[in-house]
């Protein structure tokens, strides 16, 4: 009774959990609506439609279906498995192969890193929330900010025209004062940049000239992204019992939004063009031919869904064991590709309003990531009646998007902490929930300086790429061919129930052969294809490059370092040594007791050995 009640005050765990100590999710919906707000986020809406008019209209949902069925799914569907029958977070859960346990502190080093700049983007989105509480959208015009090169229409610098039966190349002004015309595809035209880009630059980012220029702080936006780390702490304070609460409204308004926003949109003229120029009236079947598009809808649908980040694991991790992790996986996946179309109709319609009003093509208005989102879409909602209104909704839904992928990150950090540290989490949860967000907000006022976005883009262009893809190799590999991809279909019939070999068939074909294949040739094509980091025309300098190599290097050479730690610690010869870390950890098995059955009698009690547990020099226990 008092343990029940000390669970109950420490928020986390109350007495009608099934894992008392660390408890469960309130219902089924709380875990499901965490889980689409993880996967679902800022990409979805500003990569997903600008991927799609690039590589061939509606032909692009071909291979992107592909490679959700061949890469995506089958391991979002191992992730969660793993977490829920484990009962651990990422780094603890490698107690399954415990040479591999590099990788889950790999998992959790990257999303440190993400969840660093990706709050940034959320305090940019705060900002012209704010901003949006104006009559004049500050952004709708060339205001006192601007400089010379401002303008909202495109200025005609000179042109071909024909005089007395001669073809003349003159400046727009002669052309204009002798009333002539220029001929089509002559017209040049002066150097200009829209208003919503200069109060982006200018205003928002007071951008630098480089890395090299880090300027000061931008007060506002470290303001904004202090209160998103509160919002963050508030929402997480008591773990997933007050997160999957929140996530009711943050993980459904945004569905709103875009549905009013498509509303909107599709009644502006226009907005046909735009959506024309997203699906196609003819789509580009010929592109399907080109490997670059084969890439984008596997990198696409890899980052989309948040595989290999251990948010899936920790988050899973709290389910009750006999949840059905199968259906679950199956719906959230097609929730978020479906959420990912169902976006782009919504952002094209209006940006093919834009191009309506200010004449020029779609694909001069179109762009993706930061354009997108903080000029092309802004520029289009100033165009629009009672335009703060849109513009307010649409960087709320962003606030949103952002929001509940945030909470995900931070509970895999808290959820690493509790499996290590369980006795002083469960005492000490709001104050070292808290003390990670404040500790996250100092390491991110670098990215809220002038040269603030040069380091956002910057960690995003290393961290979130190649660390991840590596990470889910051997992730993959470990389990499925060390571990034993046979016996963890096993593990997961425990939770789910006896299924046939007609069941398993797909899914062995691609744990076993497709998706290590296709995941390998994702990451060779990634490093063959590198390039240095920009952003927009300015180049970074050769240290910002090697300073993002550093970063990579230090999300992944734990896996090495904890491989060789663990392989000194065994006991035995070479061989010996290596074949014992291969195998899983004595206490490898479901969390409760109750739920071992025979295949898992065995194993030592995790409550047991906690009391006589050492910590190793890496900090991780098993």
């Amino acid at each position: 009774k008092d343990f029940n009640l000390s669970n109950e005050k420490d928020g986390h765990a109350s007495h009608s959990d099934e894992n008392a100590e660390r408890g469960n999710w309130s219902n089924k919906a709380d875990y499901l609506l965490s889980m689409v707000g993880y996967a679902v986020g800022l990409g979805n809406v500003w990569r997903f439609p600008y991927l799609t008019y690039q590589n061939g209209g509606g032909a692009f949902l071909i291979p992107y279906t592909l490679m959700l069925a061949l890469a995506g799914l089958p391991l979002f569907f191992m992730e969660c498995s793993l977490g829920q029958f484990a009962s651990l977070g990422p780094v603890s859960v490698w107690r399954i192969l415990p040479l591999f346990q590099g990788v889950g502190i790999t998992m959790v080093i990257i999303s440190t890193f993400v969840t660093i700049y990706y709050n940034v983007i959320i305090a940019y989105a705060l900002y012209y929330l704010f901003a949006s509480f104006q009559k004049v959208l500050p952004w709708s015009d060339c205001f006192s900010w601007a400089d010379e090169f401002c303008s909202k229409t495109r200025l005609v610098s000179d042109c071909n025209a024909t005089l007395n039966g001669d073809i003349i190349h003159a400046n727009y002004s002669f052309i204009v004062s002798n009333n002539l015309t220029c001929i089509d595809g002559t017209v040049n035209y002066k150097p200009v940049q829209f208003p919503s880009e200069q109060y982006w630059n200018k205003v928002t980012l007071q951008r630098s000239s480089g890395l090299d220029e880090t300027g000061n702080i931008v007060w506002y936006l470290a303001l904004c992204l202090l209160l998103s780390w509160m919002i963050v702490g508030a929402a997480l304070f008591k773990g997933i019992k007050s997160s999957g609460k929140v996530v009711y409204f943050t993980a459904l308004f945004p569905y709103v939004i875009l549905l009013i926003l498509l509303v909107r949109g599709a009644t502006l003229e226009g907005a046909l063009d735009g959506i024309e120029y997203y699906i196609g009236k003819q789509s580009n079947i010929t592109k399907l031919m080109e490997a670059e598009v084969w890439k984008d809808a596997a990198t696409q649908i890899f980052y989309s869904l948040s595989v290999a980040w251990g948010g899936l694991v920790a988050l899973s991790s709290y389910n009750k064991f006999h949840n059905n992790c199968y259906s679950d996986a199956i719906l959230v996946c097609v929730i978020n590709c479906v959420t990912s179309v169902f976006a782009g109709f919504a952002i094209f319609s209006i940006l093919g309003h834009m191009a309506f009003v200010s004449e020029r093509h779609v694909s001069e208005v179109v762009d993706s990531g930061f354009d997108l989102a903080f000029v092309a879409y802004p520029e289009a909602l100033s165009k629009l009646p009672v335009s703060p209104l849109w513009s307010f909704l649409f960087f709320f839904m962003l606030l949103l998007l952002g929001l509940d992928s945030q909470f995900a990150t931070i509970e895999t950090l808290t959820t690493t902490i509790q499996d290590i540290y369980p006795k002083v989490m469960k005492k000490l949860r709001i104050p070292i929930t808290l003390g990670v967000c404040v500790l996250l907000f100092l390491l991110g006022l670098i990215c809220v300086t002038q040269a603030g976005i040069y380091w956002v883009n910057l960690i995003d262009h290393f961290c979130a790429g190649w660390g991840i893809l590596i990470a889910a190799v051997l992730e993959i590999i470990g389990i499925v061919y060390i571990y034993g991809g046979n016996r963890f279909i096993a593990d997961i019939e425990m939770m789910i129930g006896k299924k046939g070999c007609l069941f398993w068939l797909w899914w062995r074909m691609c744990w076993f052969f497709i998706t290590p294949v296709l995941l390998v040739a994702i990451l060779v094509w990634s490093l063959v294809t590198f390039s240095p980091p920009t952003y927009g025309s300015v180049v970074y300098p050769a240290w910002g490059t090697a300073v993002g190599w550093c970063m990579i290097i230090f999300c992944v050479i734990w896996i090495p370092i904890v491989a060789i730690f663990k392989i000194v610690k065994a006991k035995g010869n070479l061989f010996q040594r290596i074949a014992s870390c291969c195998r899983p950890a004595a206490n490898w098995g479901p969390y409760l007791e109750c739920h071992r059955g025979e295949r898992y009698s065995h194993i030592v009690d995790p409550k047991k050995e906690k009391e006589h547990e050492i910590p190793t020099v890496s900090g991780f226990v098993y």
